[in-house]
């Protein structure tokens, strides 16, 4: 009620809201022209508050299997939708209307997406019958409802007797998909990580407690660890730590992501879209490959180009030398502002070897993690590591990573709109980097064949990473068949090929990740053909404004260009790529 009332009192005072901690109104590297920095949004203080009330039932609500969680958080999107009913959204200025979409967007992806791991949790939810035991036990600590340790102990025993029978009717029962005994694998691990912090609270420090529950419990975590690894080993199959199993989320909820990220295409669309691209990379590797002298044969030439690495120790002055030679050439191009501070500031790590079973390639930011082979590895580990960051595939890797990409965008999304970071999507993050790529290509940035191979490498990359990872949620490929597309169709190496489906389905990631890196691209090459191609904008005005926008969905990054009339019911409808057939 509190919060209501004060939320209503902020909503009188729209006009007056100023905070202490506002940005200087011309930085040193502003842009100037025709994209002019908007004042603070109306809707910053609410988007700020509603983060901090999530923030606090998520932390108090936090077991993913709990009614509680569930209901609360239920009502915590109906209470902010309801209230953004009552915000006088057509008297706001464009960037407050923008602000208000984005935070109606985002509660009603997560009201949709709670219904949906409703569903999901509902598949495995018969391998727990015990869960509400435990659930109870960990949500009554927190309430620090009084606790009865005899009747505990005796609560603890029958636990172990329903983990054990759970065990003997799961081994009985029809087996399950995989991935759905993966899921009750993981939730039983997760739910002993809550017992034990129930423990935790009371051993030693409640002398009953002590004494009558320090043994049952012991009896339980071990049964708990027990029937963890049976779902894992026996009914998922996972022997090996490094297997990939995958969690296919199906159609629904594939359809679920693509309206919150604003993309009006389907699942089925999108996968035909990256066969255009793959084609059209194909047919430009062609033309290299003939300037190499292999003709048609593409495959040749990308196989020559991975034997062009440099020696061990030599990798990171590379790195240094792309960096900078990216760094120059956007700055004396005048196609994006680079201050000073983000041109000095970046950092270089190496990549440790278990890392590189994930992310074989370069990982950065602020801190780039260069991947090359240590002396620990395996001889064709070594071999293939240093094919897969040759000095032409590292080329484009580089300036993805760093600047104009990642880091630009990281130093940016400090100083610039940060309120919108709840909204953060790789639709943008991750489109902003590849579009580069795309762009630097366009502007002969790669000179030598072998730079266009490196460059086209990574973009046919992006291509495949639509289709397997959209077929993989759909139900139309397996792992196997992800890695063996990755080596087949674009050439990698299989340790490296591996270590792509490992990064995509090990759940490091959203269901839409990897297919973000080329649509994200994609829109934005669309927007600059209608801004800078139509002499609306120049590049580095286009450039600026898109990247002090913060990570928000690129068809309102358009919506801040064009001034478009907004209203609450807007819904996206910018086909980007046209009709796909």
């Amino acid at each position: 009620m509190h919060r209501i009332l004060f939320l209503s009192c902020v909503v009188l005072s729209l006009g007056t809201i100023t905070l202490a901690q506002q940005p200087p109104s011309r930085p040193p590297y502003q842009v100037d022209g025709a994209v002019q920095r908007t004042t603070l949004s109306p809707m910053a203080p609410y988007i700020e508050w509603f983060q901090a009330d999530r923030g606090n039932l998520n932390r108090f609500y936090n077991m993913a299997l709990s009614p509680q969680r569930q209901a609360q958080f239920k009502a915590l999107y109906q209470q902010w939708l309801e209230l953004l009913t009552k915000l006088p959204f057509d008297s706001f200025p464009v960037e407050g209307k923008i602000d208000y979409l984005l935070l109606q967007n985002y509660l009603r992806h997560e009201e949709r997406l709670l219904e949906l791991r409703i569903k999901d949790q509902a598949e495995y939810q018969p391998f727990l019958p015990f869960a509400s035991v435990i659930i109870n036990l960990e949500e009554s600590r927190k309430r620090v409802d009084k606790l009865d340790p005899a009747t505990t102990a005796v609560l603890l025993n029958q636990l172990v007797k329903q983990i054990d029978e759970a065990k003997v009717a799961a081994g009985k029962g029809k087996a399950p998909a995989r991935y759905v005994a993966n899921r009750a694998s993981i939730a039983v691990t997760q739910l002993q990580t809550h017992l034990r912090q129930w423990h935790t609270f009371y051993m030693g420090y409640d002398p009953l407690y002590t004494w009558w529950c320090a043994e049952p419990y012991k009896a339980v975590d071990e049964a708990l660890s027990s029937y963890s690894r049976y779902l894992k080993e026996s009914l998922a199959g996972i022997r090996r730590s490094d297997e990939i199993v995958g969690d296919p989320i199906g159609k629904d909820m594939l359809l679920n992501e693509l309206q919150y990220e604003m993309i009006p295409y389907s699942p089925e669309e999108l996968v035909l879209i990256a066969e255009k691209e793959f084609a059209w990379c194909e047919a430009e590797m062609k033309k290299a490959s003939n300037e190499m002298g292999f003709g048609d044969d593409w495959k040749k030439a990308l196989e020559k180009v991975k034997t062009l690495h440099v020696e061990p120790g030599q990798q990171p002055a590379m790195i240094r030398d792309l960096a900078w030679e990216a760094i120059d050439y956007v700055t004396k191009n005048d196609l994006v502002t680079v201050p000073e501070l983000a041109k000095n500031t970046w950092r270089m790590e190496m990549m440790t070897p278990e890392r590189q079973l994930v992310s074989p390639f370069f990982l950065g930011g602020e801190v780039i993690l260069v991947s090359f082979p240590t002396n620990g590895m395996q001889h064709e580990q070594k071999l293939m590591s240093m094919r897969g960051n040759n000095r032409y595939f590292s080329r484009a890797t580089v300036h993805h990573e760093l600047i104009p990409g990642h880091h630009l965008q990281g130093f940016m999304n400090a100083r610039y709109r940060q309120h919108r970071q709840l909204f953060n999507t790789p639709f943008w993050v991750e489109g902003w980097a590849l579009y580069w790529e795309m762009f630097l290509y366009q502007q002969g940035f790669a000179k030598t064949p072998e730079e266009r191979v490196g460059m086209l490498f990574w973009r046919m990359h992006r291509c495949a990473r639509i289709i397997f990872s959209l077929c993989f949620h759909l139900g139309k490929m397996t792992p196997q068949q992800c890695i063996d597309f990755l080596v087949d169709r674009v050439g990698h190496e299989r340790d490296n090929a591996t270590a792509e489906v490992r990064r995509s389905f090990g759940g490091m990631y959203g269901p839409l990740y990897q297919a973000a890196y080329m649509l994200g691209g994609l829109q934005i090459r669309a927007m600059r053909a209608e801004l800078v191609d139509a002499k609306k904008l120049t590049n580095k005005q286009f450039h600026d404004h898109i990247v002090q926008q913060n990570s928000i969905p690129i068809e309102l990054v358009r919506a801040s260009f064009s001034n478009q009339p907004l209203t609450r019911d807007f819904k996206p409808t910018w086909r980007f790529y046209g009709e796909v057939k």
